[in-house]
């Protein structure tokens, strides 16, 4: 399961339950380019066990959005162990927790991810390392998309791409319909938050028709 240059993926993120996980992960169909993630507060609330199922249930890659910020062996040894292909540490976290994290996640063949979130300038913050990640993830936070204002920083793409040779994902706020700008803005991944009614951030209902509503973003994201 490997990612390849010049094409294009959609992650899509369970943050709820369990529940919604058995109920709605056996209706995406496989495609390889889709990418599943155990969102983090899927994971405080589960555990690897969570990560667990997830894997038992999809054959593609899946990312442990740990957002780890210290202990970066034990946490990646943690989702490798119940099947994570990729996993994510903090971008403000310590270099020295980001280069061991980068490090071992090259050494255990899976995907190192930095989630920029709340990093004003992620392209400084990667000049320091040692070890470079396999993708840099451009975010705007969950709470950041009750602020009008506050906008996910496409420019920050081409910036990092210009220095280096990572995948760029983006995150916050992303519709179905919003993945095209996306991709016209540079990213190679683009995450789509798994939602419940009622819950106050943007993404794909968990009641959708995902045979028919997958097709439709895969047709944004081209072969």
């Amino acid at each position: 399961m490997s990612i390849q240059r010049n094409k294009r993926y959609v992650q899509f993120a369970f943050n709820g339950t369990m529940q919604q996980v058995k109920r709605v992960l056996p209706k995406i169909p496989y495609d390889p380019r889709i990418i599943i993630e155990a969102g983090t507060p899927y994971i405080k609330q589960y555990g690897m066990n969570g990560v667990r199922l997830i894997r038992r249930l999809w054959r593609g890659l899946v990312v442990a959005d740990l957002k780890i910020t210290d202990g970066a062996v034990s946490e990646v040894r943690y989702a490798v162990n119940v099947g994570a292909n990729a996993v994510t540490v903090m971008g403000s976290a310590p270099i020295e927790t980001i280069d061991f994290f980068d490090e071992y996640c090259e050494n255990l063949g899976v995907y190192s991810m930095i989630d920029m979130l709340g990093v004003d300038n992620p392209l400084k913050r990667l000049f320091p390392l040692r070890h470079k990640p396999n993708f840099v993830v451009i975010h705007k936070g969950r709470d950041e998309e009750t602020n009008v204002r506050s906008i996910i920083r496409y420019k920050d793409i081409s910036k990092v791409r210009g220095k280096y040779d990572v995948f760029i994902a983006v995150a916050g706020g992303i519709e179905a319909n919003g993945v095209r700008k996306a991709y016209f803005n540079g990213a190679d991944v683009v995450i789509l938050n798994i939602i419940s009614r009622g819950d106050p951030n943007q993404g794909i209902l968990d009641t959708s028709d995902f045979r028919r509503v997958v097709p439709a973003i895969l047709t944004q994201i081209g072969q």
